[in-house]
Parts: C-alpha cells; structure tokens; sequence
C-alpha cells in the first residue's frame, strides 16, 4: 500500500512552543519534507538567529548554528564556504532580517552567496513583544504604534518589500514569495522552496523563499481572524509568486561535474 502520509524524518516528534496559529510549523515541514525527499539530511545545516526562529533548532534532525541576532547570513556564509557540497539554510524573521540584519542579508545577496533564505514575513517582531517591524503595514497596530503605522505624520516610514529590494541585485538567482494560509498556497510555497533547494545544490548564487505567516499572538486575534488579515491585508501589499527567476540560465551554464 502507498503512503500517503507520514511524519518527516528529518522533523522531531515534540510538542510545539510555537503560538495558536503561528505559521513557523508549517513551514518547518515544508522544510523537513523537501530535505527528506532530496535525501540530504546529513548534509544540511540551518542557521537561526534571534526571535521566534530561535527555536528552529528544536524542531530538525540535522545542525543548527545559532548566529547573533541579524547576523545569520554572515554565518551561513562561512558555513557554505567552508561546506560547499552542503544545503545551507538561513532562517529569518522580518524583524531580525530586514532591520538589525539589514546590512548583512544585502551585502551577502549582492555577493551571490550560495545560500538559501528562508524570510518568514509576518509584519510584525514576535518574540520581543509585537513591537513595529520594517514590514508593518501602513496602519497596522504594534506595540510601538498602537495607533498605527503612520509613514507622514509620525515619521513611521513605509513597509519594505524586501524581495522586490533584493531582486535588484545582481547576485540573486531566485526570489519567490509564498504563503501559509491555505493548503494551495502551502503546496505553492513548497514548490518555490524545493526550487530554491535544488539551485542551491546546483552551485547557483543567492536564493531566497519570503513566506508571509500570521501572527494571532502580536496581532491580538484568534487564528481564525489572523488568516483573514494575511489574506485581506498583506497578500494584496505583499503579492505571491515568482518575483526573480534566473535558475534556467544560470544552470544551463553550470558545468555537469559542478552540479553534482
């Protein structure tokens, strides 16, 4: 008989320090899924910093380097240098990426470092106490705008599209932006992670998954609700999809001895 369902190997079997409704589970099976597909898990190593993603090392059956707050991409640059024939994943957060870490997932995509990011985005800092993150939507409630995101008057600044910034840049082959909040998008997420994977595995440059995830806990709504406001409100800022593919030009250039 065909199985059609199981647990990952690569993912533990305890019980989750996650919130109600936090998206980081899900997104740490899609993980797992694809790197017991690829039959890779002694070969992978995830580098997770400070805020929520600081559990990550909890959850996976393979190394994790726990790097200072934002300075996850400078360790997964040593680490895939050092480890060239190894899937290398940075686990970020919106907070610790795109405002303590701001420097270094730049430089490091402009480099065309050969790992993959995995930017969740969930408009908000989690572990610290909901307070405004570069993501925030204009309007959004946070701990730091309880009246809202306000970019004039309050000198708040706009939300940052981070994919959109990085495609810019000539080191980046692979940007997508995926989602949590149905199971459609979850497989659409997957498939745009396994892409990202495989390209690393194939020598390319810099790779990048962002997943937007509710957040109910920060928010101040049930599980329900928070996937209503993702779906409403960052889905129509933040749009799903490919935003940067250079994977079949890229490789078709790569030698076959390099793609092994």
């Amino acid at each position: 008989m065909k199985k059609l369902f199981g647990h990952p190997e690569s993912l533990e079997r305890i019980q989750t320090k996650y919130c109600a409704g936090c998206g980081h589970g899900v997104i740490h099976r899609l993980i797992t899924e694809l790197i017991d597909e690829m039959g890779i898990r002694g070969h992978t190593v995830i580098t997770n910093p400070v805020g929520c993603s600081i559990w990550a090392d909890l959850y996976f059956k393979f190394d994790s380097v726990q790097p200072p707050h934002g300075r996850t991409p400078a360790a997964a640059t040593g680490i895939k240098r050092l480890l060239p024939d190894h899937l290398v994943i940075c686990y970020q957060g919106d907070g610790d990426l795109a405002a303590i870490g701001t420097a270094e997932i730049i430089h490091a995509a402009n480099r065309g470092e050969k790992f993959t990011t995995i930017f969740v985005n969930n408009a908000i800092y989690g572990m610290t106490g909901g307070q405004m993150a570069p993501t925030t939507l204009v309007g959004q409630k946070a701990a730091t705008a309880p009246l809202g995101r306000d970019p004039v008057e309050a000198g708040m600044g706009y939300p940052i599209r981070v994919s959109e910034l990085l495609s810019q840049l000539e080191g980046t082959r692979y940007i997508a932006r995926g989602a949590v909040d149905t199971p459609a998008n979850v497989r659409k997420t997957k498939s745009y992670i396994r892409k990202a994977f495989q390209a690393q595995m194939s020598g390319v440059g810099f790779t990048m998954v962002e997943i937007l995830s509710p957040c109910p806990t920060n928010w101040g709504m049930s599980p329900v609700d928070a996937i209503d406001w993702l779906q409403n409100n960052m889905i129509p800022f933040y749009h799903l999809g490919e935003i940067k593919n250079q994977l079949e030009a890229v490789t078709a250039s790569v030698p076959k001895e390099a793609a092994k």
